[in-house]
């Protein structure tokens, strides 16, 4: 494997034609090299572990893409490229280290490129990815035709990369991480900022200041650079003929007044003193404004007139995951932004705080273990500004792991410098959920890193738009959340989150919603006080509906009925008896759930079951239309009423006896008596097991000598063998494994098979 000789570079890639293969091509600085040896003419192969949207671009020019690495398909290559990423041992490298192939690095590729132009490059640690399309874009705006290297995904030029034969100069984006800076002598570089980071290459600060300084010593014309800057500052001003900008009056070019206005950021701008005129970007953010002014400065001592800087930038837009908007309503903000170090992530809290919403809820991947390691002190002051803190874990980006290093180690930093709001998710695909369910009305939420942490902003965009038109249905009276917790929904005190919680207040708002999750393909479950419910782990998808207030809690009586919409606690249509004289009733002040759970299951206790008592059940159907049906034309079982399986009830009628208070008392004292004397305090789902034929569950959980038998915090009770209790933060996944336990040993002792009164939703964590 041989490195192709410096000068030679330049004329095979610009002056001649070649086959060349690229590995790791689906990156985005590898598609950039893909697109450029496409354009300049040469025959392109290239191959990586995945394909992309990039991948499918670059076939569509003349791209022959392999989705594996394997040297036979680059065997025709007569020039070998290779990214950073790519290791010693992969079978193509070693291939052509065997044969004596050239090979080239992917800067090596690059800087050779840009000899055959006037090359810029734009470098810095943080924001060289926006400025070098910034530049692009005002150098293309201001005529002069220019060629650009990008590593990002750059809506508005189109492409990250593209070779254009009419324009004189090319402007590149700068990648410092590798050291690979030092391959390039253009005529111009625009340094931004310098500091510490990348410390797995990098030994210290000097040794990034080695690198910087070699580019500039390289640079044949004009080095611009940041002043407010103190290392690019002391690194550039000596530099003859540099020229500075800043936000500050020593500039050369300096950026007065920033507004924010509408997400956009208007300023002054001056040269040497002399007001050149106003700007807007249309980018929010003090860091890129004074990045920008670098670019005009750029553009100006190029020759393009101010007028045309200014028009070019009022029409720039973001690069893809830099401050990029996902959503937007009148309720809330959703941003994705690459920022992955502690300066970055300040200067985009800064600006996210900026944007005058009521608070900034972030979620934040951190990017390679030994940037977590190396700055982990710095991260931990960076988020003052983010009113909510989710931390996941880090994304390795080809590192092993650090023992002893986690997004924890982050999450940790940040609450010993007194933030009050962090919390750490090791599960990246919770991490939405998590932030989800803290939303409310007015909020920013920005997801932060340089790894796939956009991917959980996205999930929760998505839903989003499924929420705020769930609550377009219910109005203000009623209340829409994401991933609520049922495990606060549920007597048990488990289960996983509900992808979209839905209260409405009425029967029309339940009627819609019906109607609503029909048309959009969305499952639909039914939620009472959650009693006799368990939940597993992972939650339940599609909409979880809970009619309570409004029209569901009310409790008329009239005569010796009364009326009682789903969401109303049997406990209050007991009560309700009692106040009106009426008798019959008193054995529903012994079931925690509602009108609407008792219906569903045909409850019962104290030996009466609730449709001895029902008169007439509302109920809307699958397409959300209300019927009413009398008792006698109703199916009923035991622990069991068919007609909810696909329908939903609104309310019912139920009938008492009159009655002395003083009996009507008795009754419902003697039911507080023997629930207080049979049933456990804990928290628990009511009766587990239906009672078998031969022997009530109860008794045989007692015979089989499971009483307080546990797995992790589920345990059956002391109290009464048919109760399995909490105590105290156990899963889901405790109870169903304690559950299938008694079932066993009934079964293997007994002969019996019990079967689950508790009735068992969602999906497995």
């Amino acid at each position: 494997m041989k490195p192709v000789s410096e000068p030679d570079l330049p004329k095979l890639l610009t002056h001649e034609r070649h086959r060349i293969h690229l590995i790791g091509v689906a990156g985005s600085g590898m598609s950039g090299i893909a697109a450029l040896l496409l354009e300049l003419g040469h025959n392109v192969s290239g191959s990586d572990k995945v394909s992309s949207l990039e991948t499918d671009r670059l076939q569509r020019l003349g791209l022959r893409f392999r989705e594996q690495h394997r040297a036979e398909d680059a065997a025709d290559a007569e020039l070998i490229v290779f990214s950073s990423a790519i290791k010693i041992d992969n079978p193509i490298l070693m291939s052509a280290r065997d044969s004596g192939k050239p090979v080239a690095r992917r800067a090596e590729a690059l800087a050779a490129i840009m000899r055959g132009k006037r090359g810029i490059v734009i470098a810095g640690m943080h924001g060289k990815t926006t400025t070098s399309a910034m530049t692009a874009h005002v150098l293309r705006e201001g005529g002069l035709h220019p060629s650009h290297y990008i590593g990002g995904e750059i809506p508005i030029l189109g492409t990250n990369a593209h070779w254009d034969p009419r324009g004189e100069y090319f402007a590149a984006e700068g990648d410092e991480s590798d050291g690979t800076l030092r391959c390039f002598h253009p005529e111009h570089c625009l340094i931004l900022n310098i500091e510490e980071e990348h410390l797995d290459f990098y030994s210290d600060l000097a040794a990034i200041e080695k690198v910087f300084a070699q580019l500039i010593e390289q640079t044949s014309g004009t080095v611009f650079y940041n002043i407010d800057d103190a290392n690019t500052s002391r690194l550039c001003a000596k530099r003859k003929g540099a020229i500075s900008f800043s936000l500050s009056e020593e500039a050369d070019y300096r950026g007065t007044g920033v507004e924010l206005r509408d997400f956009a950021s208007v300023f002054c701008v001056y040269r040497r003193g002399e007001k050149l005129g106003e700007a807007v970007l249309n980018v929010p953010g003090q860091h890129h404004v004074q990045n920008a002014v670098g670019v005009i400065a750029l553009a100006t001592e190029l020759g393009i007139p101010f007028e045309r800087i200014a028009a070019s930038l009022r029409r720039f837009e973001h690069a893809r995951r830099r401050f990029e908007i996902k959503y937007e309503s009148d309720r809330f903000l959703l941003v994705d932004d690459y920022a992955h170090h502690p300066t970055e992530i300040r200067a985009t809290l800064k600006t996210a705080r900026s944007a005058g919403r009521k608070r900034v809820l972030t979620m934040f991947q951190p990017h390679r273990y030994s940037r977590t390691k190396a700055l982990c002190k710095e991260f931990g002051r960076a988020f003052n500004d983010a009113d909510r803190v989710v931390v996941t874990d880090v994304y390795a980006a080809s590192e092993s792991p650090i023992s002893g290093i986690s997004g924890e180690t982050i999450a940790s930093e940040i609450t010993a410098n007194g933030h009050r709001g962090v919390s750490y998710q090791p599960r990246l695909e919770w991490v939405h959920r998590d932030l989800g369910n803290m939303l409310d009305s007015g909020d920013l939420v920005l997801s932060l890193g340089a790894g796939n942490i956009h991917e959980q902003l996205s999930l929760l965009a998505a839903d989003l738009v499924i929420a705020e038109k769930l609550k377009a249905i219910i109005t203000s009276d009623g209340e829409v959340r994401l991933y609520e917790p049922l495990s606060k929904h549920t007597t048990l005190r488990v289960g996983g989150p509900a992808q979209f919680w839905a209260e409405p207040r009425n029967e029309n708002a339940f009627a819609e919603l019906i109607r609503f999750c029909r048309r959009e393909n969305l499952p639909l479950f039914v939620i009472g006080r959650g009693s006799n419910l368990l939940v597993r782990d992972g939650g339940i998808r599609g909409v979880v509906v809970r009619p309570s207030g409004g029209d569901f809690g009310k409790i008329e009586v009239t005569g010796d009925e009364i009326t009682a919409g789903v969401g109303a606690k049997l406990k209050e249509v007991a009560y309700a008896g009692k106040a009106a004289e009426l008798g019959g009733l008193e054995w529903m002040e012994g079931i925690p759930g509602s009108v609407g759970g008792s219906l569903r299951m045909n409850a019962g206790a104290m030996g009466v079951q609730t449709f001895e008592n029902v008169v007439r059940v509302r109920y809307l159907d699958a397409n959300g239309e209300a019927h009413t049906k009398t008792r006698g034309e109703l199916d009923v079982h035991y622990r069991n009423f068919p007609l909810l399986e696909n329908n939903f009830a609104v309310s019912a009628v139920f009938r008492g006896q009159h009655a002395p208070t003083e009996e009507i008392v008795r009754k419902l004292e003697a039911s507080q008596e023997k629930r207080r004397t049979s049933q456990p305090a804990a928290k628990s789902a009511g009766c587990i097991f239906k009672n078998p034929d031969s022997c009530p569950a109860g008794k045989l959980v007692d015979e089989l000598e499971l009483k307080n038998c546990r797995v992790g915090k589920a345990r059956v009770s002391e109290v009464h063998g048919n109760f399995i209790v909490n105590d105290g933060g156990a899963t889901a996944a405790e109870m169903l494994e304690l559950i299938e336990k008694i079932k066993s040993a009934a079964r293997a002792k007994r002969g019996i098979e019990l079967e689950t009164e508790v009735q068992i939703v969602g999906e497995p964590a």
